[in-house]
């Protein structure tokens, strides 16, 4: 193996080891330009270079987590307001309703956002809510957002964005009611941050709620784990979602032919239910 294939796969180790995503030779050909950053603050110009540099002692590194720093760089933190529009627009018109039947005695509703990235997704399920006071009232609503990024979740937290970001998927009319300019940039107002809280979290680690949630978004994350990866994020979301809730995944992902814990509901793209656990394979119950 020359130097430099041998360089790459370190690279892909290091970003499996910290989040379990895997780097595939369809990914590698962007190694280079989203390190790019990396290589121009150290002064280096290639991957076998880096690689020294996180094999060298930390006095090297002037202080700072080179590695982490890797992995931040390589993780795809591409997202928008309202994503996927025609499936987003489920969430309101059903789930949302029929989720607030089922609790209509306790009326609190828990809703997770897995790889929320800068937040866009958790703020998006924010606006539903506030677009809709009155039909919430009395309501406990409880927005997680998390990301195994630590700079997405700081972005997340500020709920800060450029013009550039807010109107990707915002009309006009939604950035006026939902967000103030400012020399900044565009700061969501306080009706649809006060739902929302963020932290950092890996996946595949403890669902990260006290209670399981009403409702799990977890869309385009699993399309970067390898097969025995995901069977293991499946194992962690099915855990944490409620017996009677919703795993909603995105527009391309799929159930079938991936885990036998949840399956598809009926005429409801990217949306699934569990199920229960009687009906799945002893040695899927035992994991």
């Amino acid at each position: 193996m020359e130097v430099s294939e041998a360089s790459h796969q370190i690279i892909a180790d290091l970003l499996a080891a910290r989040t379990g995503q895997h780097l595939s030779e369809s990914r590698r050909w962007r190694v280079n330009s989203a390190l790019g950053g990396i290589f121009r603050e150290h002064g280096i110009s290639n991957v076998d270079q880096l690689v020294c540099l996180l094999a060298a002692p930390p006095p090297s590194m002037a202080g700072s987590d080179l590695a982490q720093d890797v992995v931040e760089a390589l993780l795809n933190n591409e997202t928008y307001f309202f994503r996927d529009k025609p499936t987003f627009d489920q969430l309101p018109a059903e789930i949302l309703p029929e989720l607030a039947e089922r609790r209509r005695h306790s009326r609190r509703l828990s809703i997770w956002s897995a790889g929320c990235s800068t937040g866009q997704e958790v703020y998006s399920l924010a606006m539903m809510f506030a677009d809709q006071p009155e039909r919430w009232q009395g309501w406990s609503i409880d927005i997680l957002g998390t990301d195994v990024s630590h700079r997405a979740v700081a972005t997340a937290r500020s709920g800060l964005y450029t013009q550039f970001e807010v109107q990707r998927g915002l009309g006009v009319t939604q950035m006026l009611r939902h967000f103030d300019e400012t020399p900044a940039g565009w700061q969501i107002r306080e009706d649809a941050r006060r739902v929302a809280r963020f932290r950092q979290h890996n996946i595949l680690g403890p669902h990260p709620g006290r209670a399981p949630f009403d409702l799990v978004l977890c869309r385009n994350v699993l399309l970067y784990f390898d097969t025995p990866t995901r069977n293991e994020a499946f194992i962690r979301l099915a855990s944490a979602v409620q017996g009677d809730g919703f795993l909603m995944l995105g527009a391309g992902e799929t159930v079938v032919g991936q885990t036998d814990r949840f399956v598809p509901t009926a005429k409801r793209a990217s949306f699934f239910e569990l199920l229960p656990l009687a009906h799945t394979p002893l040695q899927r119950q035992i994991a």
